[in-house]
């Protein structure tokens, strides 16, 4: 089977590995380089974790996503993912890190919780006040993002073409225009196109937003810098508060971000990120962090996501002959090399394409 896939993002990177496999002749068209510094998916780091509020379904999927990685490791001949922990802090008794912490229970997730104040004994390098309680999991960390892209790229060679943009799909037709236009016809077509996914089917543009997002990278003070790489990913995503933190890792500095979606901007013009960007998130961070204002700040960087209003991912037919993956967030990565099987899967005709959609929306299925 021809399949043409659309964007060289983790998703549309991970479904031609998944075919590949299988033995299918696979080409993956990108807009810029491949990486391209511009895609959702190329950063230094994306977190995996069990935590998901109330969302069990998606909490039920990481497993097998950590299985799907393994498979990508052994392909790749490299394991691009550093297992930190992560610690969810809960200020709202009821809010989600509470709902995330019952959700994985039930699901049998193995955790450790702390009470407000054994979590600021536990994690002095964390601000104790106004923490109701928190929970730890010893699985969970540090997704190598823009490394993992680029590995798939060296693996794929010649079948990533990059600087080629596709300016119009025919998912009837299994036919990509492109930019030049020149015309490919395939058996398959997947458009897996990030922030841009509405601008190829239009259909698409009432379901995804794309987002601008902003993160900053900084290092602590020396005298924490050891206890710094000791810690563990940190989640502060009550209603009040969207902040994420990765510990330094692999030499990278610490990474702070606001998870909080901004559902504004355009992905090829609002790339700097401004003065103003970068002081919303130190501002949290000085009431998060201890001893913050001695951090060396670093550069600010900016990403798009494509986000579904209820955040749930889309992975559906188009037409008679095409696919879309949309709507990932910024929390769609961990499940690249599972979703990109998944959907691999139901091209081939192993799964049905419905029951993929489903599962792909964290409501269960394969």
């Amino acid at each position: 089977m021809k399949v043409v896939i659309v964007g060289a993002g983790i998703m549309g990177l991970a479904t031609a590995w998944a075919l590949i496999r299988r033995g299918h002749d696979v080409t993956v068209f990108e807009q810029g380089p491949a990486p391209n510094p511009l895609g959702g998916s190329v950063d230094r780091h994306r977190i995996i974790r069990h935590a998901y509020g109330a969302e069990a379904g998606y909490t039920a999927m990481i497993d097998p996503a950590f299985a799907a990685w393994e498979r990508l490791w052994a392909d790749l001949g490299e394991r691009l993912y550093v297992e930190t922990g992560v610690l969810a802090i809960a200020r709202d008794p009821a809010g989600w890190a509470e709902t995330s912490k019952k959700t994985m229970l039930a699901a049998g997730v193995a955790l450790r919780g702390f009470s407000g104040v054994e979590a600021a004994a536990r994690f002095p390098l964390l601000l104790g006040n106004g923490i109701a309680s928190a929970h730890l999991t010893a699985t969970g960390g540090v997704l190598l993002a823009d490394r993992i892209v680029a590995a798939l790229v060296r693996m794929l060679g010649d079948g990533v073409k990059s600087g080629q943009a596709v300016r119009a799909v025919d998912s009837d037709r299994g036919q990509v225009t492109l930019a030049s236009g020149a015309s490919v016809v395939a058996d398959q077509v997947v458009v897996a196109a990030g922030p841009w996914v509405a601008r190829l089917l239009p259909s698409m543009g009432p379901r995804v937003t794309p987002s601008r997002q902003v993160v900053v990278y900084a290092d602590p003070p020396a005298h924490l810098a050891a206890a710094w790489r000791a810690m563990p990913v940190v989640l502060d995503l009550d209603l009040t508060s969207g902040f994420y933190l990765i510990p330094p890792v692999r030499g990278f500095p610490l990474k702070l971000g606001d998870h909080r979606f901004s559902l504004t901007g355009d992905p090829d013009r609002d790339r700097d990120a401004t003065a103003d960007d970068t002081a919303a998130i130190l501002a949290v961070c000085r009431v998060r962090l201890r001893e913050f204002g001695r951090f060396a700040i670093g550069e600010a960087h900016t990403c798009f996501y494509d986000v579904e209003p209820q955040e749930r991912f889309i992975v559906e037919r188009v037409g008679k002959r095409g696919w879309v993956m949309s709507g990932f967030s910024g929390h769609g990565f961990k499940f690249g090399a599972l979703l990109g099987e998944t959907l691999a899967a139901a091209i081939v005709g192993e799964r049905d394409s419905a029951a993929v959609a489903c599962y792909a929306a964290g409501r269960g299925g394969p």
